[in-house]
This record gives C-alpha cells, sequence and structure tokens, in this order.
C-alpha cells in the first residue's frame, strides 16, 4: 500500500511532536512496515517545512551510515541522509541541557563548508574538492526518537537520522590541503580516551560523503547550495552522553572541539 499525504504528514507530526515535547514513540515502521524509502524521505522533508514554518532555516545537511561494514550489514548500498537547520546548533564549549534530549550520544565527525553551489547527478570527488572552502572538527549529538534507541533504517530516516544538536570548533582549513583518509581522530570522556578513528572510516574518504549526498539531493530536485555545512558521519561508534559529561574532539591538524552536558 501506497502512503498517502495525509498519512505522510500524520507520521511527520507524530516525530516532530517527539522531539518538541521530548517523547520517544515506537518505530514508525512498526504501524507501516509497508513504507517505501521514498516515502521515509517524504516524512523527513514534511518534518524540515514545518521547522522552516515555524522560523528556522537550513543550514546544511548530514551523512550517516558512512561504514561500507554497516551498509552491507543492513542490506544496503548508501548512506542515509538528513539536514541541519539552526536550532540544531550550539555554541563550542556550552552546556547542552540533557532535559530537553530523549537519549542522546554524541558522533566524531569531519564536516565540510561549501563555497559553491553543488549539484547532480554525476557529483564526484573533484567536484566536492573543487566546491568546498573548509573542513574542520564536528561533534553531532544525535537524539533518537525511537524507544529504547531501537529502529530500522526507514524509521530513522524518516526521524531526520536521529540529528538533534552539532558544534563545531577547532580549526578550519582548506579542504585539499590535508589528506583527509589519514586524518586522525580521538574522542575523549570526561578526560578519558573513548574513542579513535580516522576519515577512512567514512567511505575510505569523507568527500565521498559530500558526492553521495549531492546526488541524493539531485534525485530529490535539490541543490547543494554554496555556504552548507555537511557533517560527513561519525568516524567512530556513537557514545551515550548524560548530564555531567564532558566531551573533547581532537582531530590531527584540526585543533580541537568540546561540548559539555
Amino acid at each position: 500500500m501506497k502512503l498517502t499525504k495525509k498519512i505522510i504528514n500524520k507520521l511527520a507530526e507524530q516525530l516532530d511532536n517527539c522531539q518538541l515535547n521530548v517523547e520517544d514513540t515506537v518505530k514508525i515502521t512498526d504501524q507501516y512496515p509497508e513504507m517505501s524509502w521514498d516515502e521515509a524521505y517524504a516524512v523527513q522533508e514534511n518534518i524540515l517545512q514545518r521547522k522552516l514554518s515555524r522560523g528556522a532555516r537550513l543550514v546544511g545537511y548530514k551523512v550517516g551510515l558512512t561504514s561500507h561494514a554497516k551498509m552491507h550489514q543492513m542490506g544496503v548500498d548508501s548512506p542515509i541522509f538528513g539536514f541541519l537547520v539552526d536550532e540544531y546548533s550550539v555554541n563550542e564549549a556550552s552546556i547542552v541541557d540533557t532535559n530537553n534530549l530523549i537519549h542522546p550520544k554524541v558522533e566524531p565527525e569531519l564536516c565540510f563548508i561549501t563555497r559553491d553551489e553543488l549539484s547532480g547527478p554525476g557529483c564526484n570527488v573533484a567536484n566536492v574538492l573543487a566546491a568546498c572552502d573548509l573542513v574542520l572538527p564536528g561533534i553531532e549529538i544525535i537524539d533518537s526518537r525511537y524507544k529504547d534507541f531501537k529502529f530500522d533504517l526507514k524509521s530513522v530516516i524518516a526521524d531526520n537520522t536521529s540529528a538533534a544538536r552539532f558544534v563545531v570548533g577547532g580549526k578550519a582549513v582548506d579542504a585539499n590541503s590535508i589528506d583527509l583518509a589519514t586524518t586522525g581522530i580521538v574522542l575523549e570522556k570526561n578526560g578519558e580516551q573513548v574513542s579513535y578513528g580516522a576519515g577512512a572510516a567514512i567511505l575510505g574518504n569523507p568527500t565521498v560523503a559530500v558526492a553521495l549526498l549531492v546526488n541524493h539531493l539531485s534525485k530529490r530536485g535539490h541543490v547543494l547550495p554554496a555556504g552548507s555545512l555537511i557533517f560527513t558521519g561519525g568516524i567512530t561508534e556513537a557514545v551515550a552522553v548524560s548530564a555531567g559529561d564532558n566531551i573533547n574532539l581532537r582531530v590531527q591538524n584540526l585543533g580541537s572541539v568540546s561540548i559539555r552536558f
């Protein structure tokens, strides 16, 4: 059964209200197991339009499921994608109130800022490097609206890939000036190292994630505007956080960025 616009609108309202009211819900494919990938993204886009109508501003996009092993495990051949709005942004070293989140986790990421518009289809790594101005460290705070953090891919796409908050900082450098695949990161929680990795964990190179994002947007009739911020995907597994935790991300040649809870 194809989902009607009324059902898509209802699901978007349900998930949007979960975020606004800090409430969880069962995954939406429990209600509609026949949901298609396109319908999941239609729910996500409906949520974006709701936020824009309340005064939010689209500032960029995020890429998830950027590990080849995870994609194979989940039976898909592409990452998943979500949007970033200005209300998700928090200042470096500021305190994020966990009372406004359900079950937050943090992911260490490498982020791009575009200088020029990018469009697909056929966007490739060379196009990305030609159009991207800067790369810098970022911490994404994900917060699934699904009970006990249990979901399938279509449900998480509809839920805007668990997007909740983000912070960028450290040193922004020319994206063409460093080897992003070998750029190492260390994530610290309360002064102790909890995970480490390198940019190659993101599809071999984070620029690949940006190219795939552009081609995804093209399929949905959109471009990636100049000045967009792109979170390219978690380099390591997400780390759960709670009130009182201090998180610091150190990135080779790019400095560090921190956030408190």
